[in-house]
């Protein structure tokens, strides 16, 4: 039989009926001839939750009592759908992280997966068990819970999925899959029915709340297909991106087309100068905190040019004050964080072939009033730096103009 994992994410799971609910869906799974292994997400915003219960006891919790903290959401959810898939004469095992073989670095709240051992997970579905598995959790090398940022739950589906040669992985959310932009900001988003690695990859990165961009990572790399769909949907028929999107290594797309436009609204900006022991001296104190940068950027060493620019995401950021006291502390007027700015994106293969695009959308955010502060650019992707009180508009203004005005009408 071929394997199919699937994960459910927490909005999924959020209640006993969404369980019992999920629990049916795996059985028609297992009923259809796949051995089947199922990734869960905490329920609803016990994530959440938790962290903000560590935050009333310290404002600046530890990072590894962090990690034993929030892993403890996952589990719940994979035994109580272990136990509802039973209850349906089904035979169900569930397994943390660290059980069903998810080796990580030593990073804690933001770990990455290294290898997966998926030796119990294998042995349990030649049994004809549905094996659930709690998502966002690993163990590392040393043998210390972690978990994986933001969206962790999808890195372990993959992950596994890749482990196990699955036939693919099915991302279950409340959303049917993948939008061009934030249907809550852009009314004429709409759905897209075939996704590149990378262009996910590059969304992912620029802020959309769509597949984690390790998770990616895992799936090209072992070609893995992905089927984001909505929890309520039916089994993938014949043509999975009929609905919901299939992510895979070609999209059918015009090259140079945007495919979606993501945004970040809460960012802060690092900016240093200095000699290169200077900037290397930055780079430990980043590194020893565990602050991972988004974008980085040297315009030159003691040249006096701007020096070094980093994003940091305030997602990704647990003690922000400390961060500024050691800055000012260590590096004086040399380095600083800029606040008040966020984001906007334009993902879409060889949309960089040439100026055009930059061009475009530039002209677009300045006919909106919008001041660029900053520009980054890759293969698949474009990048403003504005104030973040403008996000939600110029995703509107790129969202129209790149993508509303290029559809085809409707017959």
């Amino acid at each position: 039989m071929s394997t199919v994992v699937q994960k459910y994410g927490g909005s999924s799971v959020a209640d006993v009926d969404r369980i019992r609910k999920v629990a049916e869906r795996i059985m028609r799974t297992k009923a259809a001839g796949h051995d089947v292994a199922v990734v869960v997400s905490a329920m609803g915003d016990t994530t959440d939750e938790l962290l903000s219960l560590a935050k009333r006891v310290s404002a600046n919790p530890d990072r590894r009592e962090l990690d034993m903290l929030l892993s403890a959401g996952e589990r719940i959810s994979m035994a109580l759908l272990s136990m509802a898939i039973r209850e349906l004469g089904g035979d169900a095992i569930s397994f943390t992280g660290s059980q069903s073989g998810i080796i990580t670095n030593d990073r804690h709240v933001d770990a990455r997966i290294i290898e997966v051992r998926p030796f119990r997970v294998q042995d349990e579905l030649a049994r004809g068990r549905v094996v659930v598995i709690a998502g966002y959790q690993g163990v590392s090398y040393r043998r210390e819970v972690t978990t994986l940022g933001r969206g962790g739950s999808d890195t372990t589906a993959v992950a596994m999925a890749a482990a196990l040669g699955a036939e693919y992985c099915e991302i279950c959310s409340d959303v049917d899959g993948v939008y061009s932009a934030d249907p809550r900001v852009v009314p004429g988003a709409h759905r897209i029915g075939t996704l590149s690695y990378e262009e996910t990859q590059e969304l992912a990165e620029a802020g959309a709340r769509v597949l984690n961009a390790q998770a990616v990572e895992f799936a090209k790399e072992k070609g893995i297909a992905i089927y984001a769909r909505a929890t309520g949907s039916a089994l993938p028929g014949t043509d999975p991106s009929a609905d919901g999107t299939v992510v895979r290594r070609d999209a059918p797309r015009t090259p140079g087309s945007v495919a979606g436009v993501a945004s970040e609204r809460d960012l802060l900006v690092l900016q240093a100068r200095g000699t290169t022991r200077t900037l290397t001296s930055l780079f430990d104190m980043l590194d020893s905190r565990g602050t991972a940068g988004k974008q980085l950027h040297v315009a030159g060493f003691g040249q006096g040019c701007d020096g070094l620019t980093l994003l940091i995401s305030r997602d990704n950021l647990h003690d922000e004050e400390r961060l500024r006291r050691e800055l000012a502390e260590r590096f004086s007027a040399d380095a600083s964080l800029v606040d008040g700015l966020g984001a906007v994106s334009v993902v879409g293969a060889g949309i960089n072939a040439s100026y055009v695009n930059v061009r475009r959308g530039t002209a677009m955010l300045a006919d909106g009033g919008i001041d660029a502060r900053g520009l980054a650019t890759s293969s698949f992707r474009i990048s403003w730096l504005i104030p973040s009180r403008d996000v939600d508009e110029a995703v509107r203004a790129l969202h129209h103009g790149f993508i509303e005005q290029n559809r085809p009408p409707v017959p």
